[in-house]
């Protein structure tokens, strides 16, 4: 059997960095387990992995714009501290959860004055190249209430846009396609 759309994958990996830096690996846990061509890897990840078959191993490159992005200072922004509730301690490297036009985005403190808060909008790997070592652990067929489970949602958390991701009007800002 051979990975396409709507095969379940597992997969055995380890991701580093330009310096061989691990960054993130399967190695002391279970196989990660997705749905192919379902929006639930980094693109360029699951288009080198496409026509793959269990057993097989591969090194992937993918670059920033197949996987984050590239990094966007325009989404780095000070935030007055008025903004922020007087009782929390805030520290550099503290994760929130903010509002914006594109709906919730998760925002990281990198920098704290006595008037402002700047908080990094971006991902913490946009803009970088990462080096996947992968080993295809098991292909199959998903099961009718897996495939339901996600044509009831586009993958980026809403549900509202009908399968028709990217469709602002239809309350869907993610941009990618069932």
């Amino acid at each position: 059997m051979t990975i396409t759309k709507d095969k379940v994958v597992s997969i055995n990996y380890t991701l580093k960095d330009a310096d061989g830096n691990e960054l993130d690996s399967s190695k002391n846990t279970e196989p990660l387990e997705y749905l192919h061509g379902n929006g639930q890897l980094i693109p360029g990840l699951e288009m080198q992995l496409e026509g793959k078959t269990k057993g097989e191993k591969l090194s992937a490159v993918v670059e920033p714009k197949d996987a984050y992005g590239e990094y966007d200072e325009k989404l780095v922004i000070e935030v007055p501290r008025t903004q922020f509730d007087a009782e929390t301690q805030i520290e550099v490297g503290m994760q929130f959860q903010a509002d914006t036009a594109g709906g919730p985005t998760i925002v990281k403190v990198t920098k704290i004055t006595d008037d402002k808060i700047t908080v990094d909008a971006n991902h913490d790997l946009a803009g970088k190249t990462l080096y996947f070592d992968v080993e295809i652990m098991d292909i199959r067929d998903a099961k009718p209430e897996e495939l339901a489970a996600h044509a009831d949602s586009c993958g980026c958390g809403c549900s509202s846009c009908g399968g028709d991701c990217g469709s602002e009007e239809d309350g869907c800002s993610c941009g990618s396609c069932c």
